[in-house]
């Protein structure tokens, strides 16, 4: 069964060795990335692959539509570990324009579960209806409401106790929000970098 990945994954693996000898004997002895991505589990949009960085170099979180709800058990988890013990510096969260969970969030059809999970996206449609509305079509309405998660995100990342405290110690640590597009390959910087407390508050 699925023998072509195993061969893929045989050949990667020789590629590795062959340009460097030692890459597999440093990755066994500890991990130390300086990066927490949280992005969306869409497979067309591959953390390391996008920001060109080995195994190794990228702690990664994943899930439907880029969230990271306080009440999720997973996230805080992988959040927890990425800022106390890995002490990464950068937390960046990557949405992408196309997402179909922002999309199934609005579209007003019943799927299942997803639905609850969706439901902070439908919050933020709700709160910017003005804004969004305004827009000439849909298809510029899902790219900014896309953006719009992104930053609430942010909020998300930079307003828990993990991160909070985390400043308060003076730990280095700062949280991004960049945007992915799948039809060029490119990220654009949102530009609501906060750093401290107080830039958290002004994202409100």
């Amino acid at each position: 069964m699925l023998e072509h990945l195993k061969s893929n994954n045989r050949a990667w693996a020789r590629r590795k060795v062959t340009s460097d000898p030692g890459f597999f004997k440093r990755l066994t002895a500890q991990q130390a990335p300086r990066y927490l991505w949280i992005g969306c589990a869409d497979s067309r949009v591959p953390a390391n692959e996008i920001v060109d960085l080995d195994p190794g170099e990228l702690f990664v979180h994943r899930n439907v539509a880029n969230l990271a709800p306080p009440q999720d058990a997973n996230y805080l988890s992988v959040l927890q570990f990425a800022v106390d013990v890995l002490k990464v510096e950068h937390i960046i969260v990557v949405g992408h324009y196309g997402c179909g969970g922002v999309a199934a969030a609005v579209d007003g059809q019943r799927r299942g579960l997803v639905d609850h999970w969706l439901h902070p996206i439908r919050e933020i449609s709700r709160e910017h209806r003005q804004e969004l509305e305004a827009l000439p079509h849909e298809h510029a309405r899902l790219d900014r409401l896309t953006e719009l998660n992104i930053v609430r995100q942010v909020w998300n990342v930079g307003s828990d106790v993990f991160v909070q405290d985390a400043w308060a110690r003076g730990q280095r640590l700062s949280v991004h929000g960049w945007v992915y597009a799948i039809s060029d390959g490119l990220v654009k910087d949102l530009e609501v970098t906060v750093s401290t407390p107080d830039e958290v508050e002004r994202l409100r």
